[in-house]
């Protein structure tokens, strides 16, 4: 839903670690117990005991417990303050990465980005018409200041959300009566209604199985309405004695501007509140002087709350054989890449405009652009398997978008067989939105394509408002920098907001019917069920060559080697939870 911020490079990636490996094959011994008749189970007992009468008893495999520092503060800092702490208000990343620790909904997203159960006891009840949701919750919730967390809590935060209308309010529209308190004629949502203290159900206004994707997100957080209407509705957010939430942890002290402090909440109805005692954020604008606080000891590590390296340092971390270990790059869910207009201009059309679009794409040498732009891949790497990013779901796999294999005698063959006097694009522009990174990815691709097109393409700059204004609203270029950063992990999220007929953030005027059918039945299925056909869609787009993918982001953890578990995935730092700081 959101493209992402362009006052940088994308933020530091590496190539993402390959698939998690099968566990293990049963032991022999195993499969044989439930094979052989019960008699040859004493001839295989005396066995076991023979062995461990001759060579001792089997050594235990499991990894000996690293010894723990006996202070267990996480330290890290953020290039700017959070903005906003009220759930309904949220809209940065950063600012969801460490409020993620302060709240909770009925869902939470582990390490591999899996939605599992948190206030939920568990799936909801799905109606046979797909439409109405009943959720579970357990008895055992608690607010951090103790008070009890029901159904009533979640009717209040959810009809709070949409009556606040901050900018991600909208994912709570596919609820029967959302327009109602949106637009301030109810206080309540008629499809949400309160069965009993723990269960509520949820009805919406059409079929969408990543509904269950959304009511995981921070706008779906729960707050204590006892709290809020007692200190006020636009106070209770911003001192931390009133600050209440459902997480794990607590903020404890804030100086606006400078710095924020948390601690674990005790009697916290999770399993565990880990081993951290003390969190402390900085508020650090500059970001050579986190790297020097960091080598120092004084951060634990950089990188929570999308925090990225200056590029010296990420240089100097990646090219150290001694330092290279505390810096890893995982993907960061942002996509970038070329976009052509298919309403008008030489690229319109899915098939007339099909074979410049491949040749533009085909001339691009997609490891020099690396080499130019990303930093030597600690801030991007090549976006070779669709336009969904490495890490989410969706993606096609490494190698799957055959629009960019590099093969300039070939591009400039077809682009040739299409525009054989090069009248077609004669006076060809690349837009940009004002930002140094984009202004070098479109020198770098002139270049490519005056060499091995030999078609000159300007580089034209726009302030980012009215780029935005005649790019997606107008299709006003013929071909333009586009991208776009994940806001949760579905596919939903971009081809209903990117690529179906009068897509809101397109630019490209892209319309294809089989595609939109596809996609309508992959957002109407089940949950769970859809993947199959969001990969398909996913391949039309190639087969139109809709996009010329460029770069995938990459986020950047510089960490100690005493901090265990810190890191992240393509959407969110790893829980405080899951962190620990080891003797050292």
């Amino acid at each position: 839903m959101t493209e992402p911020p362009e006052s940088a490079p994308p933020p530091e990636a590496v190539e993402p670690p390959e698939p998690s490996t099968p566990p293990p094959p049963a032991h022999p011994l195993f499969r044989l117990r439930h094979y052989l008749p019960a008699s040859a189970g004493i001839a295989i007992g005396l066995i076991a005991l023979l062995l461990v009468l001759t060579i001792g008893r089997p050594t235990s495999t499991a990894p000996i417990p690293q010894p723990l520092a006996t202070d267990q503060t996480l330290s890290f800092p953020i290039a700017q303050d959070v903005s906003d702490f009220d759930p309904a208000q949220i809209s940065s990343a950063a600012d969801v990465d460490i409020l993620r620790n302060v709240f909770s909904g009925l869902y939470r997203f582990d390490q591999q980005l899996r939605e599992i159960p948190d206030l939920a006891t568990g799936q909801p009840t799905l109606s046979s018409d797909g439409l109405t949701y009943t959720f579970h919750l357990r008895t055992d919730g608690r607010f951090s200041n103790g008070d009890p967390i029901t159904a009533a809590d979640f009717v209040y935060s959810w009809n709070r959300a949409v009556a606040r209308q901050g900018d991600y309010a909208g994912l709570f529209s596919l609820i029967a009566g959302y327009q109602d308190v949106a637009s301030g004629r109810s206080a309540q949502m008629s499809g949400l209604t309160k069965t009993d203290d723990f269960t509520f159900s949820v009805a919406l206004s059409k079929r969408a199985g990543y509904f269950l994707t959304l009511v995981g997100l921070w706008p779906f957080w729960v707050v204590d309405q006892r709290v809020i209407s007692s200190v006020g509705e636009d106070a209770w957010s911003t001192k931390p004695d009133t600050l209440v939430g459902s997480g794990p942890f607590r903020m404890t002290a804030r100086t606006p501007g400078q710095t924020m402090d948390f601690e674990p909440v005790t009697g916290w109805y999770g399993v565990t509140t880990g081993t951290l005692t003390h969190v402390h954020v900085e508020v650090m604008a500059d970001a050579a002087a986190q790297v020097t606080q960091y080598e120092a000891g004084v951060f634990s590590l950089i990188g929570y709350g999308r925090q990225a390296l200056p590029p010296e340092a990420a240089t100097r971390y990646t090219s150290d054989p001694k330092l290279r270990g505390q810096l890893a790059l995982v993907p960061f869910g942002t996509t970038f890449w070329v976009g052509f207009n298919l309403k008008s201009g030489p690229f319109a059309g899915v098939e007339d405009g099909r074979a410049g679009r491949h040749a533009f794409s085909l001339a691009i040498d997609r490891k020099a652009l690396v080499a130019a732009v990303c930093n030597q891949r600690t801030t991007c790497v090549e976006a070779t398997g669709g336009v969904i990013s490495k890490g989410l779901q969706g993606y096609l796999g490494d190698g799957a978008d055959h629009n960019l294999k590099f093969d300039p005698a070939a591009a400039k063959s077809e682009f040739q067989a299409w525009d054989p006097n090069g009248a077609k694009v004669k006076g060809l522009t690349y837009t940009y939105d004002t930002n140094a990174f984009n202004k070098a990815v479109c020198d770098n691709l002139a270049a490519q394509w005056k060499k091995n097109l030999g078609v000159t393409v300007a580089c034209v700059e726009k302030d980012r408002k009215t780029f935005f204004e005649q790019r997606s609203g107008a299709c006003a270029y013929p071909m333009f920098r586009q991208s776009w950063a994940a806001d949760y992990d579905h596919p939903q999220d971009w081809f209903d907001y990117l690529f179906l007929s009068g897509a809101s953030s397109s630019g490209s005027c892209y319309a294809n019917p089989s595609l939109d059918k596809i996609v309508a039945g992959a957002d109407s299925a089940a949950p769970g069920a859809s993947i199959a056909d969001y990969r398909v869609a996913g391949y039309l787009l190639v087969n139109d060559s809709v996009f010329g993918g460029l770069l995938y982001g990459i986020q950047q953890y510089l960490v100690h080697p005493y901090v265990a578990g810190a890191g992240g995935n393509a959407l969110y730092d790893n829980s405080w939870t899951a962190v620990r700081i080891l003797k050292h």
